[in-house]
């Protein structure tokens, strides 16, 4: 028999598998020589109240063997013979569609612009000894996208738990641990992903797929108003539907869709900075308690949201006992980003704190950091309009810290106040900082709605406004700003058939397991168009 039971119980029972069986016995009336295994399907930490108890979904195998796996096993054909699809884009988005077209019998031609996980993890480290950012190498470009090396955090709110469930049971198929499967917020972490990366590329290619790496796509090819293929770097072709998965920071990509009358459209953006905090100070705020974590509860998480003069300001991509990394996708441009181990072992917990931007806003040419400097594409091509703020913000924010990838920052207090830091607290952003007056640079309608978020923020959370905590500029790829045009049921772009805009970079998603998602969608879109039928079995 199996019976699935819900569980509140204090961390130290939660982290012992025996003490649990035993709270379960006692709790349910169960016979504990009955009970041959127990397995977690969800696992929540409540820390909102003084008492934080663990809050648990169990399924119990009572006289009956559990199955060996956890997860459901895909099954990928052999597909060397089929019809092809190019997929542009190795990230999230373009990973799970390549799997997808194999799994419904067609063959994809995976392209990424920069280099396999493990040689972009080189680049990565000359960005921090070197101030050297490889325009198609970096946290941005590479085999596995933005998220591969920036935390690996696998939390979505779709609502197509079904989905959901498949994109993870996936990710453990490749090796990723299966607690993912249970935690609320999954997390695999930054250390373990690059090899879960590598097991899909294996996957793709054993089963007659191929993949090319340092392979940018320069052009779509086009018949009319069909896309046939994609024209490369290097001037080689390659034919099919095209699912497009650059990226958010495919910049050039977005210019060739403007310049070549490819219907798109300006996407809101958040914009702020990156907010570091000592880990056991966020966990003594969350936790209610002097000692912090203690020994059986995880780094703390937090999430905050409110409104400030009518936009939205909020956290974003919470990474704790993380590190603050340079996210940088070009040349005299300074991005953060965060990042955390699996072990969420460091002695700082960062978050993006951002503002929000909606492209009616910059119709206010006040808005503009350098309105006199908008380059000929921002004024010929409006749907480039909030790229264009990001770029300039990026780009004062990189004169800011010495032309170099030293980021600017400010004490959190300080900024608030505005006051110049004259000195900064020890910080886990590796290429350095410099300190400097964020609150005096930054366009006022950040400052004054960042500035609002955090006194309320501190309001609710004692201890979070405080001098100890230091904002690092600038946080500005929370997401696309732009939007490629597709439609509603066919997912093709609204103008061009075979063109398949897909996850982030395209507008349609917002982190891994969502990217994840649509990139499925599209390859099952892709696949209706070259002629075959789609099971409807997720």
């Amino acid at each position: 028999m199996v019976q699935e039971y819900t569980l509140r119980v204090l961390p130290p029972v939660a982290a012992d598998g025996q003490a649990l069986r035993d709270h379960l016995s006692r709790e349910k009336g169960l016979d504990p020589q009955s009970v041959t295994a127990v397995r977690i399907l969800r696992r929540s930490i409540d820390a909102r109240q003084r008492t934080v108890v663990v809050n648990l979904t169990l399924r119990v195998y009572l006289n009956e063997t559990p199955p060996d796996e956890d997860y459901r096993r895909t099954t990928y054909p052999d597909v060397t013979a089929k019809p092809p699809v190019v997929v542009v884009g190795a990230g999230p988005g373009g990973l799970f569609a390549a799997l997808r077209l194999i799994e419904l019998g067609l063959r994809p031609i995976l392209l990424e612009r920069g280099k396999d996980v493990r040689e972009r993890k080189k680049d990565l480290a000359r960005i921090s000894r070197q101030q050297s950012v490889d325009p198609e190498s970096n946290y941005s470009f590479g085999e596995g996208g933005a998220g591969a090396y920036s935390d690996g955090k696998l939390y979505t709110r779709s609502k197509k738990r079904g989905n959901v469930d498949k994109i993870l049971s996936v990710f453990c198929q490749h090796g990723a641990p299966t607690s993912i499967l249970m935690d609320v917020h999954p997390h695999i972490g930054t250390d373990k992903l690059p090899r879960v990366i590598e097991n899909i590329r294996k996957t793709i290619l054993q089963c007659g797929g191929e993949v090319h790496f340092q392979t940018r796509m320069d052009a779509l090819l086009m018949d009319a108003d069909k896309v046939i293929g994609v024209e490369t770097h290097q001037g080689e072709t390659f034919l099919g539907p095209v699912v497009l998965a650059t990226g958010h920071s495919a910049r050039d990509v977005y210019r060739w869709l403007a310049a070549h009358n490819v219907e798109i459209e300006p996407k809101g953006i958040a914009v702020g900075v990156r907010l570091e905090h000592p880990a056991r100070l966020i966990d003594r705020i969350q936790y209610h308690s002097p000692e912090g974590r203690g020994k059986y509860l995880p780094a703390a998480e937090y999430s905050f949201v409110t409104q400030v003069e009518g936009r939205g300001v909020y956290s974003f991509c919470m990474c704790p006992g993380g590190f603050v990394v340079p996210a940088a996708s070009g040349p005299e441009q300074i991005v953060v980003n965060g990042m955390s181990p699996s072990n969420r072992g460091s002695q700082w917990s960062n978050s993006g704190m951002v503002v929000e931007l909606r492209p009616e806003d910059l119709a206010d040419k006040s808005l503009w950091i350098d309105a006199a400097g908008m380059s000929a594409d921002g004024d010929a091509y409006p749907a480039l309009c909030m790229m264009r703020f990001q770029e300039q913000l990026e780009h004062v924010c990189w004169q800011q810290g010495n032309r170099k990838q030293t980021a600017p920052a400010q004490r959190m207090g300080d900024f608030c106040h505005k006051k110049l830091s004259y000195d900064l607290p020890d910080s886990s952003y590796a290429p350095g900082l410099v300190s400097s007056p964020l609150h005096f640079w930054m366009p006022p309608f950040i400052v004054n709605r960042l500035a609002g978020g955090f006194r309320l923020f501190g309001r609710n959370a004692r201890g979070f406004l405080t001098n100890e905590a230091l904002m690092i500029g600038v946080e500005t790829r929370t997401s696309s700003p732009v939007r490629i045009v597709r439609n509603r049921d066919t997912l093709q772009h609204v103008r061009l058939q075979g063109l398949f805009p897909c996850g982030e970079g395209a507008g349609y998603a917002g982190g891994i397991v969502s990217a994840a998602i649509d990139g499925e969608r599209c390859a099952e879109a892709a696949a209706r168009y070259c002629g075959v039928s789609v099971p409807d079995n997720l």
